[in-house]
């Protein structure tokens, strides 16, 4: 597990102790801010494989596409452990349009039915073989292959650790410069970065060799400190 800690952009809000008179419970004080991100293996994918067939009616595209999501499904079974989730994401059937010469309304030339199946996986060594067998099955669209973690919970815990050390290193940095010192922590908040991103590829035909690379878990923390001479 890789962690790479960020210099966080510092913000400052600085209330000089000279100041004029304020209210007697308000205190000097800096903010800084500490980002960190931890590259980690990850140990799930998901693929979106998909069957697309054509038919001259609604019927006749979602028969052909019932058999060959059939066989792909029948694929998938033999090849996926108890661990490993199968489902359908998305169905639809719908019309083809062309337009005949310019100018004239277009006409339904034929219909499309589209059936998405989503597969999780474990066992990543799985992954170009899976995508391999359902191309040869009857899949003819793999949407999306993306690898996460299964669990991040022990990533995350370590990018706030590394970002709460790094936003308050900022804050001690800023009360150096301006010749005053923290005197304690006021707050704490942890903001929005979208945390894990996972890496995602989108890809059109087979690939027995697939690299996960790793999925970076994202943290970001904004301190407040009290300050004082």
């Amino acid at each position: 597990m890789n962690v790479k800690t960020l210099t966080g952009i510092v913000l400052l809000a600085w209330m000089p102790l000279e100041a004029q008179p304020v209210a007697s419970d308000a205190r000097p004080y800096v903010l800084a801010v500490g980002e960190a991100t931890v590259s980690i293996k990850p140990d799930q994918a998901t693929i979106n494989i998909g069957v697309v067939t054509q038919g001259n009616t609604a019927a006749s595209a979602a028969a052909q596409n019932a058999k060959q999501t059939d066989g792909v499904l029948a694929d998938l079974r033999k090849m996926i452990s108890n661990r490993d989730q199968l489902k359908t994401t998305s169905y639809s059937v719908s019309p083809n349009y062309q337009t005949p010469k310019p100018g004239a309304p277009p006409t339904i030339s034929g219909y499309t039915a589209t059936n998405i199946v989503e597969v999780s996986l474990d066992d990543l060594a799985q992954v170009g073989k899976v995508i391999d067998a359902v191309l040869q099955s009857g899949a003819n669209n793999i949407q999306r292959l993306q690898f996460g973690l299964k669990n991040p919970q022990a990533a995350r815990s370590q990018a706030l650790r590394e970002a709460s050390v790094q936003a308050r290193a900022n804050a001690e940095a800023i009360a150096a410069g301006l010749g005053v010192r923290v005197v304690r922590v006021l707050s704490v908040e942890e903001r929005e970065t979208g945390g894990i991103r996972p890496l995602q590829r989108s890809m059109a035909v087979a690939a027995t060799q697939i690299e996960s690379g790793t999925v970076d878990v994202n943290a970001f923390v904004t301190l407040k400190v009290e300050i004082t001479q």
